[in-house]
């Protein structure tokens, strides 16, 4: 959407008044709200939930014990704990997490309550690790409670707050083989959210150690406490960094042959603008009957001149022995694209099926 502005779509006026209010005659409202906005408009969004914090940190008492209380008693009703997925909360909530773990660091039984009272709003992931880097056993202990509390967002947060590598979260100083013993509690969790964190989990792991979580999904299929469609998922969710990476392991955990008997051929733009489409096509012919994953990489000129691969997901499909198949994709090479610069030069595009290449060919990005 033109003008969609995220950080304005979360944090804004009205949203700071809320939060004002919620906290009644404990703080002055008014000024609160005038000191937030003062600065609010200036700032990117993570800055925004900062400068809340700040802000909120001198309207509250200056022993943390006091403010937690204070914090506590404007915190609105839980999330519906019935509905189990897509209940993210307000982030506007977001700010009290980071007081937290600014201002209560060294005071664990007040502030590890409030986290998990506050979680119950709206995630603290962020603000849990950096408990967890100042007291990794008092604090794992206290996941691990969590990991059976009867509220989804708490359990949630055992797995979430423990990720290796959390966009956005710093870096927590744990083995990815610590948390497995949490995330062994929480597979079979009833809640998507809860499952959804453990996939995103181990997919973090399968950076560091594959084999790891391979292991782990294959014991946890043995056990037998999740439903072969909830744990069907979790594989598919948490193997997707291994699967376009082509790990062998990986697919035929999936049901993919790691050789399948096919042919293929593809044809590419020849040369294409920066802001314009490539088009792909491609014939698929089956000797034997084969389950693929048929996916497309493309080999990006860097800035240097060095050519650094990107996997693209096509589609998955089942092929009779003797068929053929047939179509198309295009591919957009985005012009201002926010998180990715194309560079001008030759690139080169391929198929990647079952995790094997086949084919490939080059072309101008011009």
């Amino acid at each position: 959407m033109s003008g969609f502005s995220l950080k304005d779509q979360l944090f804004n006026e009205g949203k700071v008044r809320y939060l004002a209010g919620l906290f009644g005659d404990s703080i002055e409202g008014d000024r609160f709200v005038s000191e937030v906005m003062a600065e609010l408009p200036k700032l990117e969004l993570k800055a925004r939930i900062t400068h809340i914090s700040e802000v909120l940190a001198a309207h509250l008492p200056d022993d943390f014990a006091k403010a937690a209380a204070v914090i506590e008693a404007a915190l609105p009703p839980p999330l519906d704990p019935e509905k189990l997925d897509d209940d993210f909360g307000d982030f506007i909530f977001s700010p009290l997490g980071a007081y937290v773990a600014s201002n209560g660091l060294h005071e664990l039984e007040v502030a590890l309550p409030l986290l998990k009272e506050i979680t119950k709003r709206f995630s603290v992931e962020f603000d849990i690790r950096h408990f967890l880097n100042a007291y990794p056993e008092r604090v794992m202990a206290e996941l691990h409670a969590w990991a059976e509390d009867e509220n989804y967002h708490v359990r949630r947060l055992a797995s979430e707050g423990t990720r290796p590598t959390l966009p956005w979260g710093v870096k927590v100083g744990l083995s990815v083989e610590t948390p497995i013993a949490l995330l062994d509690r929480l597979y079979a969790d009833k809640a998507r959210f809860v499952t959804r964190s453990v996939a995103n989990h181990l997919n973090d792991i399968t950076k560091q150690d594959p084999e790891l979580v391979l292991e782990t999904l294959a014991r946890w299929r043995r056990a037998g406490q999740q439903s072969t469609k909830e744990l069907d998922w979790i594989e598919r969710h948490a193997l997707r960094t291994l699967v376009k990476k082509g790990h062998s392991c990986a697919l035929e955990r999936l049901g993919y042959r790691a050789a399948p008997d096919i042919s293929v051929k593809m044809a590419f733009s020849d040369s294409v603008e920066i802001g314009e489409v490539g088009r792909l096509e491609v014939v698929i012919e089956a000797a034997q009957d084969e389950r693929l994953m048929v996916d497309y990489g493309i080999e990006f000129v860097k800035k240097n001149g060095a050519r650094r691969p990107r996997v693209f997901k096509l589609k998955k499909l089942d092929i009779k022995a003797g068929e053929r198949l047939e179509f198309t994709k295009n591919h957009r090479f985005l012009k201002q694209a926010s998180t990715f610069t194309h560079f001008t030069g030759a690139h080169l595009v391929y198929m990647q099926i079952n995790g094997q290449r086949f084919g490939e060919q080059e072309f101008e990005l011009k």
